[in-house]
């Protein structure tokens, strides 16, 4: 990595016999692991008008272990909490469709914050830009945790500019990433036993309580904030690519996360490991964006689907892809530099990707006829149909949907690229190391070699004979009808 992305990243030391850690923090009744926290300068806490929490990933108010560490220094030292976030026009790849959805996250989460007599700061700039300007009067800062080259090189930023201590607490995985591995994890099937042996302590460490600050934020004298009572028109002041626009069918904020997941705990879980591959019924949560956008806690779905009603092999099999799946994408991005190009696949799916580019390719089409569904694979056309429309596709849908633009394009290298460039647009999901993981799942990383096939080599293919036998495509294409007619409904 070059400069920018380093940081001073100090563990913090074991918890004294007072029962406190991060020099202050109390421990008893909060959900704050020594192991989420990370030092992140040098600089020593200082006189302020307020601890700052520095929000950029985990869009949330409540079961976020970076706020709760904030409201835990801010009560030692007997300060108000203020929560700062940076909008920029010009989050990579980002367009109105995601900016809308964040909106109404942090609409929801600035009201929340409110009842807990924590001010809340949404300020327009870069996001390390905004946490600078606001730490000039703080007595120490916390920021949250992600994983992404952009995301990394703020917070370094951001540390080395910041005269005040600064630490970063880990909240949107249930096992911290450094953790669970110290190494990039070649398959699920390494890194699974490695978390397992971690989850259930870090489940049931992350059932705290939310603790409310001692001194209320109410008097503190802040800059001017955005206006979130009208997202539309924020909207449409913002210098972004406006031509994807906000879906109907996801809503954001942490209370629709939440309800979502009280629906899934009812209804899907209860099938899951049985249902959960037929893209033409809805038996998923539908809580990837909300993921996406920390807008709820992995820790409180995990807490949730462990103790539900539902049958073992339905809680198991979604936990497998909350945790395992997912944190192995978190692993991935965090340690492989170039998680964003082909260049990230493993060297046997590369070498014979290579060997097989000179094949004959029945069917080829441009980035352009892919976003326009204009293929003559009806299924693939209604899984692009839902991903352009409505800002989602099963995952089913998603693996056919990116063997097809690999087998379709003129070279793996392009195909790559379209198959990326159209994930990263239209989901709500998208730019996320899920979507880097999963993209570069479809060209062979974290798989094995497959029998040779023409065009894939070794790489694992799929075909629409094959899509008929395991799904209901009928009942799928007439579904994604419906959705995307829903969407023009005024």
């Amino acid at each position: 990595m070059g400069e920018d992305h380093r940081l001073v990243r100090r563990k913090i030391s074991p918890p004294t016999a007072t029962r406190t850690c991060a020099r202050g923090v109390d421990r008893p009744r909060s959900m704050i692991d020594l192991t989420r926290v990370m030092e992140l300068n040098e600089a020593p806490e200082r006189p302020g008008r307020y601890v700052l929490y520095w929000m950029q990933q985990s869009q949330r108010p409540t079961g976020n272990p970076a706020l709760e560490a904030a409201v835990a220094f801010a009560n030692r030292m007997k300060l108000p909490v203020v929560v700062a976030f940076g909008l920029t026009d010009g989050y990579p790849e980002a367009n109105a469709r995601h900016y809308a959805f964040m909106l109404e996250g942090l609409r929801d989460t600035a009201a929340v914050l409110a009842e807990r007599n924590i001010a809340f700061v949404l300020r327009r700039g870069s996001p390390d830009d905004v946490a600078i300007e606001l730490a000039a009067d703080a007595a120490l800062v916390v920021c949250d945790r992600g994983y992404l080259r952009h995301q990394k090189a703020w917070r370094a930023r951001a540390a080395r500019a910041i005269s005040a201590r600064m630490i970063q607490v880990e909240g949107d995985v249930v096992v911290p990433v450094d953790q669970a591995s110290d190494k990039r994890e070649t398959a699920a099937r390494t890194l699974r036993p490695k978390l397992a042996r971690l989850r259930d302590r870090y489940v049931e460490a992350g059932r705290g309580r939310s603790s409310r600050p001692a001194v209320k934020a109410a008097g503190v004298k802040l800059p001017a904030s955005l206006d979130l009572s009208d997202v539309a028109a924020l909207l449409r002041e913002l210098d972004i690519d406006h031509s994807v626009p906000p879906v109907k069918r996801l809503r954001g904020g942490p209370t629709e996360a939440g309800r979502r997941l009280k629906a899934f705990l009812a209804g899907p879980l209860r099938h899951y490991a049985e249902a959960r591959g037929e893209p033409a019924l809805e038996q998923v949560s539908f809580l990837g964006a909300y993921l996406h956008f920390g807008q709820i806690s992995p820790l409180e779905i995990a807490a949730a689907v462990a103790q539900s009603e539902a049958a073992p092999d339905n809680r198991t099999a979604y936990l497998e892809e909350l945790i395992v799946r997912r944190e192995l994408a978190m692993n991935f991005v965090e340690r492989e530099p170039h998680y964003d190009r082909y260049e990230c696949l493993p060297e046997w799916a590369r070498s014979t990707l290579h060997a097989h580019r000179g094949d004959r390719r029945e069917h080829r089409y441009t980035p352009q006829q892919l976003a326009a569904a204009d293929t003559h694979d009806p299924f693939w056309n209604a899984a692009m149909r839902e991903m352009r429309d409505t800002g989602y596709m099963h995952n089913h849908m998603r693996m056919y949907w990116g063997k097809k633009i690999l087998e379709w394009s003129d070279t793996p290298e392009a195909g790559f690229a379209a198959a990326l460039a159209l994930n990263n647009k239209y989901f709500l999901c998208g730019r996320d190391p899920n979507s880097y993981a999963n993209v570069a799942w479809c060209f062979g990383l974290h798989d094995r070699p497959w029998p040779e096939r023409p065009i894939f080599g070794t790489v694992r293919s799929m075909t629409a004979d094959g899509l008929r036998r395991k799904i209901d495509t009928v009942g799928y294409v007439r579904r994604v009808d419906e959705l995307a007619r829903q969407e023009t409904v005024q």
